[in-house]
């Protein structure tokens, strides 16, 4: 128990090393953005304009104290104020977050057991009917961007083939994004269709080394249903090495969904940084950038403890 404590908080140490690493890279790269005060009082903005305006963002302060007021802001929930408006970056990213959020949970929420689901019984169904299938499936849509799998969607669903759905959401400003599920359907579906091909690519081939195991062979031999030798016995062992896949899937959701959002006019953190982008707005730019490290992190500890919590031999050698 104690070794996959420290595990756990070697891990955690590593996780916060990396989202220093990723700030400081952030706060750079966000510093070679052509000066902000020149974009918000456009180019024919005098000298002493401009000068004044970077005094009133803060910019002519040394890099070194804006990033530790940028950093310390960040760690206690005050990421500071958009340049264009003066609004604080939570009130402009507010509803906007917690949409993006929820289109990442449904669709991960949908797609992971879906594709444990299709690797395992694939993966029982080897090299029959419902394998090869799946596996070219998984090839054609793995070899599809995600923005040409969701174009083709609309194509299909919802202008020239089949108009069973809307192209684009209609989620007004302060409406929960569960105000329009018929709207919801297409990103989440696209998003699904992202995320299955590689996850249940790896779980069918983590299945079948699973499967040709002496201690299944064993269950087999004592006259278990094959039913209780695939799902108690084959997939808890198979489930630890898709783990990972999965873990970089769900990161990919974070920034995947940006694209997402902006094809089916989802009014997620997407709009708002092609906006803040554009704009110059150095703040929110920044917050979304260490939003999705973040989550790159958070997800990555979890499927590394979760990988040693489910596989015998991995949890054996931290005890």
């Amino acid at each position: 128990m104690k070794g996959i404590v420290k595990f756990v908080v070697r891990r955690l140490l590593f996780g916060v090393l990396t989202l220093f690493v990723v700030s400081v890279a952030v706060f750079v790269l966000t510093q070679a953005l052509s000066d902000p005060a020149q974009a918000i009082l456009g180019r024919e903005a005098q000298p002493a304009s401009i000068l004044a305006k970077q005094q009133e963002l803060g910019l002519d302060r040394p890099l070194l104290t804006q990033y530790w007021e940028w950093i310390s802001g960040l760690l206690t929930g005050d990421p500071g104020v958009s340049f264009t408006n003066g609004v604080p970056v939570m009130d402009v990213l507010g509803d906007r977050l917690w949409n993006s959020l929820f289109l990442m949970t449904v669709s991960a929420a949908i797609s992971i057991p879906l594709s444990i689901a299709v690797g395992t019984y694939a993966a029982a169904r080897r090299d029959r009917t419902f394998d090869s299938t799946t596996s070219g499936t998984s090839l054609v849509l793995a070899s599809m961007p995600d923005f040409v799998l969701g174009l083709l969607l609309v194509v299909l669903l919802a202008t020239n083939v089949w108009r069973v759905l809307p192209a684009v959401t209609r989620i007004r400003p302060g409406e929960p994004p569960w105000s329009d599920l018929d709207g919801l359907v297409l990103p989440v579906l696209t998003l699904t269709l992202v995320v299955v091909p590689y996850v249940s690519r790896v779980m069918r081939a983590s299945m079948i080394e699973v499967l040709e195991s002496d201690y299944v062979e064993m269950a087999r031999l004592k006259g278990l249903p094959e039913r209780s030798v695939l799902w108690r016995h084959a997939l808890p062992n198979a489930i630890g090495p898709t783990l990972q896949v999965i873990a970089f899937n769900i990161a990919y959701l974070a920034g995947g969904v940006i694209l997402i959002e902006y094809l089916f006019n989802y009014p997620g953190i997407g709009g708002a940084l092609r906006d803040a982008v554009t704009d110059r707005n150095v703040p929110v730019v920044q917050f979304v950038a260490m939003f999705i490290s973040g989550i790159w992190v958070v997800v990555n500890l979890l499927a590394d403890v979760g990988t040693v919590l489910v596989t015998p031999r991995l949890r054996t050698q931290l005890t």
